[in-house]
């Protein structure tokens, strides 16, 4: 267990710490993670090469300067650019990250989106200092629709899509998804994620249709048919289409153990037959993009595999568009940093995405490439690559985003047309699991509607909805969209029925049936990596509501929101009917068409969902199969008895890795201390109630936090105290650096100490304390810190052995009760 009391107030107060720079990992053995191009297979880009397309890039290369060149490969986030920048560094392009948006508002209006699209075209077409102003291409991570945009059309998420079984619809989800983006201005979107996953631990196991990679390979070309339209000699632009990216070329779906922006220590012909399938229909549909992935394979990080890139993908496979890289995945390349990495352009990577590194890594190619380390031959041919792309769009032609057509129809975002295709969606993405004869549920009755899930679109959204995590958000945010309950609500009221919402399955008059909704609470990429295959026991909650609806005689039927298979035999003993609705978006509508049926019994709509993947018999895949891939009832199933299933997960929930106290809770292999820095041996572990420490001056109790008995006082009579959570293992948090994670303290402040400090200390005993200002108040507030700023002030954020300490000065009084990593700050505190 880190022990900081050595360390002074003042030490701490004043800590800056030179940055440790990561030390490169050993390089892999002789062969490790280099591919034999010749045993894939060969593909054919069918986009036409147009003479007079070539004949402008290469006098468009002819008159740009290295400058002009070197602008046009790196993209940057619109966190960290202005349209002034792109005109002067000439940027080829700009994205917006799951937290970002226009002039700083990640829910901005449709309209500032159209209206910030027109400045950097405006900018980037700009030939006022003699350059040949090249227009700027804008992504943007339209993932399950146009899904950074209030108002859009939310379809399930790609797991839910799998269940379908349907390559037409996606197709037709594809055109939708094109039309909305272009109302707003963009004109490339980094989907459709085509991970096969195979551990569903990974928290993007969701954004991949299936475990199977026939099913993935049948969606990936109709999908990107469906953006781009076909892949003739016509342009994308005027088409309404947009250009799309497969990702994460390649293995992201097969890490170690489900981690994100892990390593894939499998054979080539496993990257080849499984992770590899789905890239041949995108290449022969003319995909115009790729994303690398951050993950590794066999120890070499993809960002930098010249092997599979460029011998691969662009040589064995023919593809003719131009490879990105994911947020700053460059700086994960063995000998390379955020700021620079030659490597990744000489390994096939065309475009840099470096959303808040972009001017680093433009100086540093700009001064590697003057110095001879990159070779002009392959920076024209990269750049060669997204001029090649950017004609095909149409941006040389079609002029400025709000002069395009669709631009600005804003009835267009989320239209009962659009919507109605996503309804259809969620209808074949549901799978039946259990039915002992409650559904189809009667139109006319009286329906209870329970669980914490039931009225919450943004849970039912999941990740990557208006935030990178899908999370700081509720209804108001989902115009014209429809939460599960309020579907159920409509369907038997308008049947002349009647409906109560009630959470926690409380009732005015006894039910007919009770729908009970609950399952995963929103998360996206590594925020999501799970420890094994089952819910948090917070989350369990509803099982007990479940439970005394039975209890009571009243029918239940199941409705889980989950973006994985889990573990969930409780639930599925429980009730007379289990139901999978994935992450089926704002079309909740979708769910009560399939559950309630006709004034005659008969069901409006069939079941026709299949599992995606295997659901599993414990939260431990290892254990077996309690469904295969595949599996799903509908209503001409057979019913037979239940025979009631093992309540054993086979392993302890976990929990989420970065919880280090959770309701007034340490974490497993977590402990909660306080100290007076400045005597040596006063450092207390809290682990009983009431407690004393540091001589009489602190007395720790426990109080009401958000929930009963959730809360950690601490009355402190004076003098310097700090309160902390350590663990004996340091933990590596470098990927929630990357992203734009924070430290998030939720706390009560009944006394306001004389000065107060957030602190982070690294396995190095480096000690970062950055001064807040924490209000007195009454009510619990969640504040939020960057880790970044943290990083920028020293910690190393590969080794963190003690996350989370509130030092104060002089009489203080709060009340703690959670402590995590996260993004949903209720107020963020400066960098201090």
């Amino acid at each position: 267990m880190r022990s900081w009391a050595v360390l002074t107030m003042a030490a701490a107060l004043t800590a800056g710490g030179a940055s440790l720079q990561a030390q490169p990992a050993n390089p892999p053995a002789a062969g490790t993670g280099v591919a034999n191009p010749a045993i894939w297979p060969e593909r054919h880009y069918p986009v036409p090469v147009l003479a007079a397309d070539e004949a402008k890039i290469a006098d468009l290369l002819r008159r740009m300067t290295l400058e002009e060149k070197i602008g046009q490969l790196v993209q940057a986030d619109l966190c960290c650019v202005t349209p002034a920048d792109v005109k002067t560094y000439n940027l080829g392009s700009v994205l917006n990250g799951g937290n970002s948006g226009p002039y700083g508002n990640d829910l901005a209006p449709a309209s500032d989106w159209l209206k910030l699209a027109d400045e950097f075209y405006a900018a980037s077409v700009d030939t006022s200092d003699g350059g040949v102003g090249i227009p700027v291409v804008w992504g943007t991570d339209a993932v399950h629709g146009h899904s950074n945009i209030i108002g859009a059309t939310l379809f399930p998420h790609n797991i839910g899509l799998g269940a379908m079984r349907d390559p037409e619809l996606i197709e037709r989800i594809g055109a939708v998804t094109a039309t909305e983006i272009r109302v707003t201005g963009q004109e490339w979107t980094f989907a459709p994620t085509v991970a096969v996953p195979q551990d569903f631990r990974w928290g993007r196991a969701y954004e991949g249709y299936s475990s199977n990679p026939q099913l993935v390979a049948s969606y990936t070309g109709a999908m990107v048919r469906g953006l781009q339209g076909p892949p003739d000699a016509g342009r994308i632009l005027p088409r309404g289409k947009v250009i799309a990216s497969t990702k994460h070329f390649l293995g992201d779906g097969g890490t170690e153990n489900g981690v994100d922006q892990g390593d894939a220590n499998i054979s080539e012909e496993a990257l080849r037959d499984i992770h590899g399938a789905p890239y041949g229909p995108a290449i022969e549909e003319g995909v115009g993009t790729v994303m690398a992935s951050f993950s590794s394979w066999q120890g070499v990080k993809m960002t930098g595999n010249y092997s599979l890139l460029t011998g691969v993908l662009k040589d064995r496979m023919n593809f003719g568009g131009f490879v990105v890289s994911d947020w700053n995945a460059h700086g994960q390349v063995e000998g390379c940093t955020n700021a620079s990495c030659p490597q990744a352009l000489l390994a096939g990577i065309d475009l840099f995405m470096a959303p808040d590194t972009w001017k680093p890594i433009y100086e540093s190619l700009l001064a590697q490439a003057k110095a001879g380390q990159i070779p002009m031959s392959r920076i024209d041919e990269a750049v060669s690559r997204l001029l090649r792309v950017k004609l095909r769009l149409g941006l040389f032609e079609t002029g400025k985003p709000s002069s395009r057509d669709l631009s600005g129809h804003y009835e267009m975002l989320g239209s009962a047309e659009h919507r109605a295709v996503a309804r259809e969606a969620v209808r074949k993405s549901l799978v039946l699991l259990k039915n002992q004869g409650v559904l189809p549920l009667k139109p006319g009755g009286r329906l209870l509607v329970a669980g914490d899930g039931a009225d919450d679109i943004a849970r039912q959204s999941g990740g990557w909805t208006l935030t990178w995590q899908g999370t700081g958000i509720d209804n108001s945010h989902f115009p014209g969209a429809t939460s599960l309950w309020a579907g159920l609500r409509d369907a038997v009221t308008s049947a002349g029925g009647s409906a109560e919402l009630s959470p926690s399955g409380s009732f005015t008059t006894k039910p007919d049936a009770a729908v009970v909704i609950f399952g995963e609470k929103p998360y996206a990429e590594f925020q999501g990596d799970r420890a094994s295959l089952q819910l948090d026991p917070e989350l369990t909650a509803p099982f007990e509501t479940m439970r005394k609806l039975k209890a009571q005689g009243i029918p239940v039927v199941a409705v889980m929101i989950t973006g994985r298979p889990l573990y969930v035999n409780p639930a599925l003993n429980l009730a007379d009917a289990f139901v999978v609705t994935w992450l089926p978006g704002t079309e909740g509508g979708g769910l009560a068409d399939v559950l309630v049926g006709k004034s005659d019994g008969a069901a409006r709509f069939d079941f026709q969902g299949k599992l995606p993947a295997d659901w599993p018999i414990t939260a431990n895949m290892a254990d077996g199969v309690l469904h295969p891939f595949g599996f799903g009832l509908n209503y001409a199933s057979p019913r037979t008895a239940w025979t009631a299933l093992p309540e054993n997960a086979g392993n302890a929930a976990a929990g989420d890795a970065r919880t280090f106290l959770a309701s007034g809770v340490p974490a497993s292999s977590w402990s909660l201390h306080i100290v007076d820095p400045s005597l040596p041996g006063s450092q207390t572990r809290i682990t009983t109630f009431p407690a004393e420490a540091l001589g009489g001056r602190a007395k720790v109790s426990i109080e009401e936090g958000l929930v009963q008995e959730g809360g950690r006082r601490f009355q402190i009579a004076g003098g310097t105290s700090a309160v902390s959570l350590g663990t004996f293992d340091p933990i590596n948090i470098s990927r929630e650096t990357n992203g734009d994670v924070m430290l998030l303290v939720t706390l009560k402040m009944l006394k306001a100490p004389q000065q107060a400090g957030f602190a982070m200390v690294s396995g190095t005993d480096t000690l970062v304390v950055s001064p807040v200002s924490i209000p007195q108040g009454t009510k619990f507030v969640r504040y939020g810190l960057s880790l970044k700023c943290l990083r920028e002030k020293g910690v190393d954020m590969d080794n963190v052995a003690t996350p989370f300490i509130l030092s104060t000065e002089g009489p203080a009084d709060f009340v703690l009760t959670d402590v995590r990593l996260g993004t949903d700050a209720e107020v963020v505190l400066p960098c201090g």
